[in-house]
């Protein structure tokens, strides 16, 4: 199966490259990128010299020739890429937030009109499996959207209250260098941003509601000074206290046979490079608190996203994604 990857010159786009090397079935035939068009991949990703002998193209969406395309590019952006793309019969995950929320919810949260609108599944494969199966499109989620909705997902419905609480490594914010991300203004420090209004928060009261819950749901996330990861602690305040060994024995059920979640104290060095993700909980009875780690650019992003790949075309869940992760 040929592959396309629209945005490949973003940490995410390197990933999708990366992890595609050992998939069976697709190959990377196009990476493209407006700004280094004719320059091969491995002067922006250097780590895949080798593996790749790609060069950066910039097509038009409607000369895009692939079977399979990952949209890698800025939120409002895949957008102007959808529509040519579904015409041409390739299926396409979006790993942007231009479909993952209604059009409503969608303009109102960041603040532009949706010009090609359509719904779409949203693909955590764990909780929407069935609803990605087969289909041509699929929302990629956002980073931190995974990690707590996949924390708090076996208990959303006995929940009062869901707090978020999330540590996310400085990649997050891409590869364009910023104040933000200026290596003096990270180092030695851990800074809460937007603390009430990140646009994440959206994505998960709605997966909450998906799940039957009519918990309030609060999100907090933090910069900390390290590349890759978000280790993300849920609160659940209970309608009804439940003690340890039955939130094991929930979580446990819950969680059983899905190859990427993992059921242990959640580090984000024992989940560095790879699609999974790592859950540990402990309860007080009211409160159970649960926290969890993954790679935000591959569960988070890229690896996700090939995960939903494998299953809107019956592929082996994990083809592509069968990576130890990197410790330490």
């Amino acid at each position: 199966m040929d592959v396309a990857i629209v945005g490949a010159s973003g940490y995410a786009g390197g990933e999708l490259i990366r992890l595609l090397q050992t998939h069976s079935e697709a190959e990377v035939v196009t990476a493209t990128s407006r700004a280094l068009e004719g320059r091969p991949v491995s002067s922006q990703h250097p780590h895949l010299r080798g593996y790749t002998d790609l060069a950066f193209s910039n097509p038009a969406p409607g000369d895009i020739d692939a079977d399979f395309v990952f949209l890698a590019v800025p939120h409002t952006a895949a957008m102007n890429y959808a529509g040519a793309l579904l015409e041409g019969g390739a299926r396409v995950v979006d790993l942007s937030a231009d479909y993952r929320l209604p059009k409503a919810v969608f303009e109102a949260v960041y603040g532009v009109p949706h010009t090609d609108y359509f719904e779409a599944p949203y693909g955590i494969p764990e909780l929407r499996r069935d609803e990605v199966r087969g289909k041509q499109f699929v929302s990629n989620p956002g980073c931190f959207p995974t990690g707590a909705t996949l924390a708090a997902a076996p208990l959303a419905r006995q929940a009062a209250y869901v707090i978020y609480d999330s540590k996310t490594g400085v990649s997050g914010a891409g590869d364009n260098p910023s104040a933000t991300t200026h290596y003096p203004n990270v180092a030695d420090g851990v800074n809460a941003y937007k603390w009430t209004s990140h646009r994440h928060l959206a994505e998960m009261k709605q997966e909450l509601a998906a799940l039957g819950s009519s918990a309030h749901c609060f999100f907090t996330p933090h910069l900390v000074p390290v590349n890759r990861g978000i280790l993300t602690t849920a609160h659940i305040i209970l309608k009804e206290p439940m003690g340890q060994e039955e939130v094991e024995a929930l979580y446990r059920h819950f969680y059983q046979g899905e190859y990427f979640v993992r059921l242990q104290k959640p580090t984000l060095s024992a989940v560095r490079g790879s699609n999974f993700c790592d859950i540990g909980v402990e309860s007080e009875g009211e409160r159970v608190v649960v926290v969890s780690a993954i790679d935000n650019l591959v569960k988070g992003a890229a690896g996700q996203a090939i995960q939903n790949m494998n299953i809107m075309c019956g592929y082996a869940e994990n083809d592509g994604l069968k990576v130890p992760p990197c410790l330490p």
